[in-house]
């Protein structure tokens, strides 16, 4: 039944039982009727299970159901991305009908944000987003053939020369935040990630067995995996430890810590440790520290740089994988990314194959030569380490 009401057209009908009234929005009869069998027609489909869900009527609707879908299931900092991501994209898509969404519409939106001088990597990330919204109500695969992914850099990050590893420890050393030296060296010895080391705690590191064991981490081949540490790294922690006689080992390795006003020294002093809360960031010291000395390096360069100086001493690259988490799939992909570096274990191993048959076999039978304890390089002599190098 249709009927006026306001200028525009309403319909109403029964259907299973229960009275739907509900207007046209319309000033056109013949629409209106049109609008009223649609609507039979979704109603029908979802009663007979042909249609399960009835999607939002536009983008920012749905986005915003399924920001709150995703919420329980992820890591917050994976919320905090797709909501960012989403901050960039509704102001231009966010008015559109999901049926409405075309891929010239995305083709526009990545060339508009590639105006706004933002990298292709995430712009990538953002089409990502949409795509994800998409496909929760089954209308991405129409697209999928005719959107393309912007071409990114595949670059392997930067390995730090020796020079400026050394001023960029001084410079920790001689930060506010007294922990970022002791990341900042962990994360050299042992190619932890910026949150591994993070939400670190004691009970994951084994004095004893001289390994540190990865809590959660960005991917499952990583999360649980066990590091042996290295001289260093055990100095480093075991210099650390003794900053909190009082741990337990459900405490944070790195906690929450806040700073008062220094003395006759004008040094920072810590008058509040939160162990069961970890450090928020290290951002802000980082960026002093690199700025004040004057070198421009990302955190996550220093993994770059383990992996590196690993490959360069001649380690596999299946080991290094397992020492940093790789998938198996990754580790493919970087042999692709490290190959130049692996040129040197490789060249050691062709080498092998030089040597008579006999004198390999010979070669094995012989006791190995027992390798010497390599003595830890001191850490730079600075306030912040002058515990650890006494």
């Amino acid at each position: 039944m249709l009927y006026r009401r306001g200028g525009k057209w309403w319909f109403k009908f029964r259907f299973a039982g229960r009275l739907f009234r509900e207007t046209a929005k319309t000033t056109s009869k013949s629409l209106a009727r049109s609008a009223e069998r649609k609507r039979r027609q979704q109603l029908e489909e979802g009663y007979h299970g042909l249609k399960k869900r009835q999607a939002p009527q536009t983008l920012k609707a749905a986005s915003d159901a399924w920001l709150e879908l995703k919420q329980p299931t992820v890591s917050p900092k994976t919320h905090r991305i797709e909501k960012t991501n989403l901050g960039h994209v509704l102001p231009e898509l966010g008015h559109k009908l999901l049926s409405d969404i075309e891929p010239d519409d995305i083709s526009r939106y990545q060339q508009k944000r590639l105006r706004d001088k933002a990298a292709p990597k995430t712009i990538n990330l953002e089409v990502g987003t949409i795509r994800a919204v998409l496909r929760r109500h089954r209308l991405w695969a129409n697209l999928q053939p005719d959107v393309r992914m912007l071409a990114t850099a595949d670059d392997a990050g930067k390995a730090l020369p020796v020079a400026d590893e050394k001023k960029l420890l001084d410079g920790c050393a001689d930060s506010r935040s007294r922990s970022l030296l002791p990341a900042v060296l962990l994360a050299l010895n042992t190619g932890m990630r910026y949150s591994e080391l993070r939400l670190l705690r004691w009970e994951q590191i084994d004095l004893g067995r001289r390994t540190v064991r990865v809590g959660k981490s960005k991917t499952e081949a990583g999360t649980g995996r066990t590091i042996p540490l290295n001289d260093k790294a055990m100095k480093v922690i075991k210099f650390w430890a003794e900053q909190f006689p009082k741990r337990k080992p459900a405490h944070f390795a790195f906690p929450s810590e806040r700073y008062g006003a220094g003395g006759d020294d004008f040094e920072p002093t810590v008058f509040d440790v939160d162990p069961e809360t970890p450090i928020g960031s290290w951002k802000e010291a980082w960026e002093t520290v690199k700025r004040k000395t004057g070198v421009e390096v990302r955190f996550h360069d220093l993994r770059h740089t383990c992996v590196t100086r690993m490959l360069e001493g001649g380690v596999p690259l299946s080991v290094v994988g397992s020492i940093l988490g790789w998938s198996p799939a990754t580790t493919a992909r970087m042999a692709k990314r490290y190959g130049h570096i692996g040129q040197v274990a490789m060249r050691q191993a062709v080498t092998v194959l030089d040597r008579p048959a006999r004198s390999r076999r010979k070669r094995r039978k012989r006791s190995r030569p027992q390798k010497k304890s390599r003595v830890a390089a001191p850490l730079p002599k600075n306030r912040a380490t002058k515990t650890l190098v006494a």
